[in-house]
């Protein structure tokens, strides 16, 4: 997202006071870690640099940081209910078979005993039979790649999620599903 202007809900997220800037980083991403280095940064000029400063924290997150990001996170398939970010990001579910919804929820459990964190994959825009091809192909990786891989996945998820906060109307697009 390149701008020349500074959009308002950029402008709303700078001015916020910083209790209720952390409690807006926090729902982007569960790290306090990565909150933290955003929230030192402020104010910021464009979305592009919110989300420079975003990539290069969560870049630097360690394994404890990573799993304290990782628990702010649903299942795929099990959106938190009152969640509109959830429901919307993992709305490729929504036409699922109860087989393929059944073959997830297998596959989360199956991954999550393997890695001990739930299967991260920024499904925006990807079929259920995406995230579950992706969750069968990943669960064979060695920790340590999957650890990056999660790290590049929550990347993804944490900069749509930047776009909004940061986005021309921040409450109007807080609203939507």
């Amino acid at each position: 997202m390149t701008s020349t202007t500074t959009p308002p809900g950029l402008l709303e997220f700078n001015a916020l006071e910083e209790p209720a800037a952390r409690a807006a980083l926090l729902e982007v991403c569960a790290s306090t870690a990565w909150a933290a280095r955003l929230l030192a940064a402020r104010p910021y000029a464009t979305p592009d640099a919110l989300c420079a400063a975003a990539d290069a924290a969560t870049a630097g997150l360690t394994p404890a940081d990573l799993a304290e990001a990782m628990a702010g996170h649903p299942p795929i398939g099990r959106p938190k209910p009152g969640d509109p970010a959830s429901a919307r990001e993992q709305r490729g579910m929504a036409g699922a078979s109860a087989e393929l919804r059944a073959e997830l929820l297998e596959l989360n459990l199956a991954y999550q005993e393997r890695f001990g964190h739930v299967f991260l994959i920024c499904a925006t825009g990807l079929t259920a039979r995406q995230m579950r091809d992706a969750a069968q192909s990943r669960i064979g990786n060695t920790p340590e790649r999957e650890r990056e891989i999660v790290r590049v996945e929550l990347g993804r998820i944490n900069r749509i999620r930047l776009t909004r906060l940061a986005g021309p109307t921040r409450l109007a697009e807080d609203s939507r599903p």
